[in-house]
C-alpha cells in the first residue's frame, strides 16, 4: 500500500526512525508521501526522501501557514522540485475552519502555488476545510496535471463534481468513524480508480486506534472499511489504490 499523505517527519516519529520504517514495511507499506506545511520543513523532507528509498515528498505551504510565504518561497518550491523524490506541491489550499482572518491571503498563496504546479506540470495535494466553493472555483481556472483532495471532507455531491473534473479523492481514518456517514456515502459513490489511501499521521488514527498516535501502518484499517463499503475484498482495494498512486505520481 501507498500512504499518499503522512507527516512522519514530525517529532513524534524521530526517536527510532529506522525501526519505525522497518515496521511500516512489515505492515505492507511500500511508499509514503510526506507533505510540506511551511518553508521551514522543505529541507528536512527533501533530505529524508534522499536517505530512504520508500519515502517521497511534496513541497508546499499549508493555508494555516500562509503568513510564512515570502517572495523567496516560490523559488524554493521550484528548486526542491528538481529532486526526483519530490513529486508534488502540497499540502496547499484553503482552511476556513481554523483560519477565518486570512481568507484573502490564503487565496493569494494558494494561487501562487497552483501557478507553479501548472508551469512545472506536477500534481497538487489539496487541503480544503469548510472552503469547498472557493477551492473549487480557484482550481478550475488552472490546467493542472493531477489534483488530489487530501482528507476529503465534502459531500457526495461535491465529490462527484470533483470527479467530473478528473480530480482524485484521498480517504483517511475518518472513514472508519461511526459518525462519518457523509464520507461513507461518498466512498460508495466514487469510482475506485479515483480513490487514494492516506493516514494524515499523526492525526486522525482509524478505529481501533482512534484518539491515539496515527501511523501509516494503520492504512490497512482504512482499506478494509473501503472494501466493506464497496462490497469487495480488501486485497482489491489495496491493489487498485496502489496502482492509482503509482499512475498519478509516476512511481
Amino acid at each position: 500500500m501507498i500512504d499518499t499523505h503522512s507527516h512522519i517527519n514530525f517529532e513524534e516519529y524521530k526517536a527510532d526512525f529506522d525501526n519505525f520504517l522497518n515496521d511500516l514495511k512489515a505492515n505492507e507499506i511500500e511508499k509514503v508521501i510526506i507533505p510540506g506545511v511551511e518553508p521551514a520543513t522543505f529541507k528536512e523532507i527533501s533530505d529524508l526522501t534522499n536517505i530512504y528509498e520508500m519515502l517521497y515528498g511534496a513541497i508546499g505551504v499549508h493555508p494555516s501557514e500562509a503568513k510564512t510565504y515570502t517572495l523567496q518561497t516560490t523559488e524554493q518550491i521550484k528548486e526542491y522540485l528538481q529532486n526526483d523524490k519530490i513529486i508534488a506541491i502540497g499540502e496547499i489550499g484553503l482552511d476556513y475552519y481554523w483560519e477565518t482572518e486570512t481568507k484573502e491571503l490564503q487565496k493569494e498563496i494558494f494561487q501562487a502555488q497552483l501557478e507553479i504546479a501548472q508551469e512545472l506540470n506536477v500534481p497538487v495535494l489539496i487541503h480544503d476545510r469548510e472552503a469547498h466553493e472557493d477551492t473549487f472555483e480557484i482550481l478550475k481556472d488552472y490546467n493542472l496535471k493531477t489534483v488530489v483532495y487530501h482528507c476529503f471532507s465534502g459531500t457526495k455531491e461535491y465529490a462527484l463534481k470533483c470527479i467530473e473534473k478528473g480530480y482524485y479523492i484521498a480517504v483517511g481514518g475518518i472513514v472508519t468513524f461511526k459518525n462519518a456517514k457523509d464520507l461513507k456515502e461518498t466512498v460508495k459513490a466514487v469510482p475506485l480508480d479515483r480513490i487514494l489511501l492516506e493516514t494524515d499521521a499523526p492525526y486522525l488514527a482509524p478505529v481501533p486506534y482512534r484518539g491515539k498516535l496515527n501511523s501509516p501502518k494503520y492504512l490497512k484499517y482504512i482499506a478494509q472499511e473501503i472494501a466493506n463499503l464497496k462490497n469487495t475484498n480488501v486485497e482489491e482495494i489495496k491493489n487498485i489504490t496502489t496502482e492509482n498512486a503509482k499512475r498519478i505520481f509516476n512511481f
